[in-house]
């Protein structure tokens, strides 16, 4: 029978939900504490686009649970509106501010969980105080902003930022029918994916009729009454009705910068295997730390709610007498844009690039399905990997569901280092409503066969 300890974790969504349910699973003599400076804890983050859309009806649908059914069902105690000021690593506690009653107090732990995850980069043109710009990052966000469509008479909205979730707030946007205008820093679409894709991705906006601007130091807006009313593009005045900040995300790591931890050359926390941080009696999980890249093997920073989940059971295992570990991980990650689905795994051309490592690539653009069928679309498909040893480094796909299959199988070559040229030997199955005669991985097996 493990010993009775007090662990407190600071953060409630996927990584401190799933690291506090897991730590009392593993020690039920242990007496486990959230808190939580929001309203809402385990709340969904992939699916705020389509709650943004009305795919996913009520905001509250993606609220998995409240604090009662919480303590119900894992028997872990939460406080919502509890935001965790300071750690004092030499007494061992936290000083917590209730943001309902803003009486600070102290709290004691022996294990301490950071779970802060991360937070939306800035865009210096826009002050906190104007009302009508908001991120795309949680519940009350997308509150927020179903508030500001409500209230839209242009039906014009401003999208800052076209990666991931830029690209799935536009495509929510004109769902709804807004004009949108999408400003990106770069000069093409999606500047984090390779420059077939990004090429792609802007023949798709185009086709939706999506207002891309590029360089958006060009780009000016005009405030009125604490609101963005206007932006100003090559001389031209738009009106809009409101602003969405989708610009990134960075570690949200105030409190480890407090109590001096170790942080990463991204702005994470270190950890170990173990997910302990430079004090022992701390772990960190989920977007505020940095991990071990499983290709370089060096730190590395994937804000993922996969992922945070997975180092949430770790470090509550470990917080509670337990003895997991983290392997270094693989980058896999995926996204709709309009009738089209991108995934990609491993490194990118550009993140090869930057760290020097040589590589050789194909690509290949087929029908997803056999001509004949009516449904059958073009697929793209595109394979980093080492020229003399084979091994696979990244590979990017565009076309329908199919994609996010080949991702997972690339991602499976590259963890057992099995070489590109074996997708000429794997038995892809075959029926034509769901796949091709010649599956796209094998032709690209057979292109970097060629390669001498």
């Amino acid at each position: 029978m493990k010993p009775e300890q007090t662990i407190v974790v600071v953060g409630g969504n996927a990584a401190g939900a799933a690291a506090a349910a897991k730590a009392k699973r593993i020690n039920p003599n242990a007496k486990v504490i959230i808190f939580e400076q929001s309203n809402y804890i385990s709340t969904g983050t992939c699916e705020l686009p389509y709650v943004l859309s009305g795919e996913i009806e009520n905001p509250l649908d993606i609220v998995f649970f409240d604090e009662q059914k919480f303590y119900q069902e894992k028997n872990v105690k939460v406080y919502t509106k509890h935001q965790v000021e300071k750690i004092n690593v030499h007494t061992k506690s936290v000083l917590v501010l209730s943001l309902k009653e803003l009486k600070p107090f102290e709290f004691n732990y022996d294990k301490l969980i950071l779970a802060t995850g991360a937070k939306v980069k800035r865009v210096p043109q826009f002050s906190s105080e104007l009302t009508n710009v908001s991120p795309l990052k949680s519940v009350e966000d997308v509150i927020r902003i179903k508030k500001f469509i409500s209230e839209a008479k242009q039906k014009r909205a401003c999208v800052i930022g076209s990666g991931y979730i830029g690209l799935e707030t536009a495509e929510a946007l004109n769902k709804l029918g807004f004009e949108v205008y999408l400003i990106e820093q770069a000069s093409e679409p999606f500047p984090s994916a390779d420059k077939e894709i990004r090429q792609l991705v802007k023949k798709i906006l185009d086709e939706k009729k999506i207002n891309f601007l590029e360089n958006a130091e060009n780009v000016k807006y005009r405030f009125n009454n604490s609101k963005v009313v206007e932006l100003v593009s090559e001389g031209r005045s738009i009106e809009i009705d409101f602003v969405i900040t989708c610009a990134g995300f960075s570690p949200n790591n105030s409190l480890a910068f407090q109590a001096k931890l170790d942080i990463g050359k991204f702005g994470g926390i270190k950890v170990n295997n173990k997910l302990q941080t430079s004090q022992k009696d701390i772990y960190a999980c989920g977007d505020c730390i940095e991990i071990k890249n499983f290709i370089t093997r060096s730190d590395d920073y994937f804000p993922l709610a996969t992922l945070a989940q997975r180092q949430g059971h770790i470090a509550g295992e470990n917080a509670a007498f337990g003895n997991a570990f983290l392997q270094p991980v693989i980058k896999n990650i995926s996204v709709k844009i309009f009738n089209s689905y991108f995934a990609q795994v491993g490194l990118s051309e550009q993140e090869l690039q930057n760290k020097n490592i040589p590589y050789s690539s194909v690509v290949e653009a087929v029908p997803n399905l056999v001509k004949v069928m009516k449904e059958s679309i073009t697929v793209f498909g595109k394979i980093l990997f080492d020229r003399s040893s084979k091994k696979i480094l990244g590979a990017s796909f565009l076309g329908g569901k199919e994609v996010s299959g080949y991702a997972d199988l690339i991602s499976t070559y590259i963890k057992n280092n099995i070489p590109v040229t074996q997708l000429t030997q794997t038995e892809y199955n075959y029926t034509p409503p769901l796949s091709p005669f010649i599956n796209l991985l094998s032709v690209l097996g057979r292109k970097a066969e060629s390669l001498k």
